[in-house]
C-alpha cells in the first residue's frame, strides 16, 4: 500500500502574521479519492501546492508517488502551441496512446487535439490538463476545483471520469461532484484538519450532528458555570457572615464559629475550582461549530408585476449571430430565472445586454429606466485596494459592508489583507457583499458560486429564498439550480 506521510507541517506566508498550518500530522492512502473542504482563505489551494512543492514549509512530508498540481498552468506562448504539443509539455512521459485513452474517456473530440490550445473551451481546456495528468505512470493528482466556469455537460464528464479514477485530492464547492467520486473527505476546520470516509453527504451529516451535540454541551456548561458561580458566592458570603459572629462570644465559641468559617471558605473554594474547570471545558466546546449568520436582501418593491420584456432577441459578436433561434422571455416580480446553456452560448453576453453593457444586438429589450439592478459579475479576480477604500469606491456603508462579509466567514484579521491577496473564494464575497449593501429592484448574479465554500452556497441559497427576490443568474451547481430556479432559458 503506498501512502503520503505529513509531520510537523507548518506554514505561514511571508510578511504574514497569520499561522495557517501548525504541526499538522496526517497519514493518506494513495489509492484513496479525497474531498477537500473548509471556508474560503482558510488554506486549501495552499495546502494543495505545499503538497506539490510549489511553496516553502516547515515539517517532513513523504510521498511513494509523484504529486501533480491541477490546473496546470500553461504560459501564454504555449497557448497558440497545438493541444497536443500542449498535453506532451503537461506530462513528457505519457505515451501519446495513454493521452488519447484518457481523453476518450472524458469524451474529447480527438480531432480537437490539432486545434491551437486557445481555441478550446474551458470544458475542453480542463479534460486535456487533467487527462494529461493522469496518463501514464501512477500519480497523486492534486486537483483544485476542476468544475469551476464549465457547463453542465462539461462537469458530467469530469464527474464520470473521476468516478473511474483513484488516488487524488479533490477540492471542490460542488456537492453532487463530491458525492458522485470521493470515498473519504479531508476537512479544513476552524480548528484542525479531520479525516473522515465516506463522501460528502455523509460527512455533512456526521458534522451537523457533532455540532448539535456541542451546543447541547455548551447549554448544559453554561447553565453549570451559572450554578456554580452563585453557589461560590453564596458560601463565601455565609463564611463571611460566620465569620462576623465570633465578635463578642467566649474562646471557646469563637474557635468554632471560626473553624465553621473555614469550612465554608474551603467549600467555596473547591466549588470555584470547579466553576474554573467547566469555563476551560466550555472553551474546548464549539471549536469546529461554524457559525452561519442568516444573510438578508434589500428589496425594493417595484410598482408593475412585469420588470423585463424580451422578444426576438439576436446578440452579435463581430457582425456573427450567438443564438441560431432567436430568445423571448420576461421576467415578473418573484421569478428567478436561469440562463443555462453550453460554454459559449451567450449567457453572459445576454446579462449584459439586459444591463446595457453590449448594443450589438437586434429584438425587442425593454427595461424600465426606475429598475434598479444589483449585479454580481462573473470575474471578482481585478479587485484591489483595501477593504475600506473598496467600500468607499462602491459608495457602501463600511460597517455595514464588513459586518455583511463577518456573515460570510470573514475573520476580523483578514480585513488587515489587500483585497488582491485574497482568496478567489474571498474575492467573489466581496462582490456579493456589494450587493447586498445596496436596496434593489431585482438581482442578475452571473455565476455568483464560483470558488465559494459550502456553507456560504447553502446560506446564500436560503437568502434567495426567504426574501422572495426577483434574480436572472447563470449557475452550473445543479444543487442552486433545483433549488432557486422557478424559470429556466435554454440557450
Amino acid at each position: 500500500m503506498s501512502n503520503i506521510q505529513i509531520s510537523n507541517l507548518s506554514f505561514q506566508y511571508e510578511g504574514s502574521f497569520d499561522t495557517i498550518f501548525d504541526q499538522v500530522n496526517l497519514h493518506l492512502d494513495t489509492t484513496w479519492k479525497l474531498g477537500f473542504i473548509g471556508r474560503n482563505g482558510r488554506g486549501k489551494t495552499t495546502f494543495l501546492k505545499i503538497l506539490a512543492g510549489q511553496l516553502p514549509y516547515k515539517g517532513e512530508i513523504h510521498a511513494s508517488v509523484p504529486m501533480l498540481y491541477f490546473p496546470y498552468a500553461v504560459h501564454d506562448e504555449q497557448r497558440t502551441q497545438m493541444a497536443f504539443e500542449v498535453a506532451q509539455t503537461v506530462n513528457p512521459l505519457a505515451e501519446d496512446w495513454e493521452i488519447i485513452r484518457e481523453l476518450t474517456m472524458l469524451q474529447f473530440d480527438i480531432e480537437h487535439l490539432y486545434l491551437p490550445y486557445h481555441q478550446l473551451s474551458n470544458g475542453e481546456q480542463t479534460k486535456l490538463l487533467l487527462a494529461s495528468l493522469f496518463a501514464g505512470e501512477a500519480r497523486f493528482l492534486l486537483i483544485d476545483e476542476p468544475t469551476n466556469h464549465l457547463d453542465d455537460e462539461a462537469r458530467t464528464s469530469v464527474s464520470n471520469y473521476l468516478q473511474q479514477k483513484s488516488g487524488f485530492i479533490l477540492v471542490s464547492h460542488d456537492r453532487k461532484l463530491l458525492d458522485s467520486c470521493i470515498d473519504h473527505v479531508l476537512a479544513l476546520n476552524k480548528a484542525n484538519i479531520e479525516l473522515q470516509q465516506g463522501n460528502f453527504s455523509s460527512w455533512y451529516e456526521n458534522k451537523k450532528r457533532q455540532e448539535q451535540f456541542e451546543l447541547q454541551q455548551n447549554e448544559s456548561l453554561k447553565e453549570e458555570i451559572k450554578r456554580l458561580g452563585q453557589s461560590a458566592r453564596q458560601k463565601a458570603g455565609w463564611s463571611d457572615q460566620v465569620e462576623a459572629t465570633k465578635i463578642g462570644h467566649g474562646v471557646a465559641d469563637r474557635g468554632f464559629v471560626g473553624h465553621k468559617a473555614a469550612k465554608m471558605k474551603k467549600r467555596s473554594k473547591v466549588q470555584e475550582a470547579r466553576m474554573n474547570q467547566a469555563i476551560e471545558d466550555k472553551k474546548k466546546l464549539l471549536k469546529n461549530v461554524e457559525e452561519v449568520e442568516q444573510l438578508t436582501l434589500l428589496i425594493v418593491d417595484f410598482p408593475k408585476k412585469r420588470m423585463i420584456y424580451v422578444e426576438n432577441l439576436s446578440i452579435y459578436y463581430n457582425q456573427q449571430a450567438l443564438y441560431e433561434t432567436p430568445v423571448s422571455f420576461e421576467v415578473n416580480q418573484g421569478d428567478r430565472v436561469l440562463i443555462a446553456g453550453k460554454n459559449g452560448s451567450g449567457k453572459s453576453s445576454l446579462l449584459k445586454v439586459l444591463l446595457g453593457q453590449h448594443s450589438q444586438y437586434k429584438g425587442k429589450v425593454e427595461i424600465s429606466t426606475q429598475l434598479t439592478i444589483g449585479y454580481v459579475a462573473q470575474d471578482a479576480s481585478q479587485i484591489s485596494g483595501t477593504f475600506k477604500e473598496f467600500a468607499q469606491d462602491q459608495h457602501l456603508d463600511v460597517t455595514h459592508f464588513l459586518m455583511l462579509l463577518r456573515k460570510l466567514g470573514f475573520a476580523r484579521e483578514q480585513f488587515e489583507k489587500k483585497l488582491s491577496d485574497l482568496s478567489a473564494g474571498q474575492k467573489k464575497k466581496v462582490l456579493l457583499a456589494a450587493v447586498l449593501c445596496q436596496p434593489c429592484h431585482m438581482y442578475i448574479l452571473d455565476e455568483p458560486l464560483n470558488y465559494i465554500d459550502l456553507e456560504s452556497r447553502m446560506q446564500i441559497e436560503e437568502m434567495l429564498l426567504a426574501s422572495k427576490a426577483t434574480i436572472i443568474f447563470v449557475e452550473h451547481d445543479e444543487v442552486f439550480q433545483d433549488k432557486i430556479a422557478t424559470k429556466r432559458i435554454e440557450l
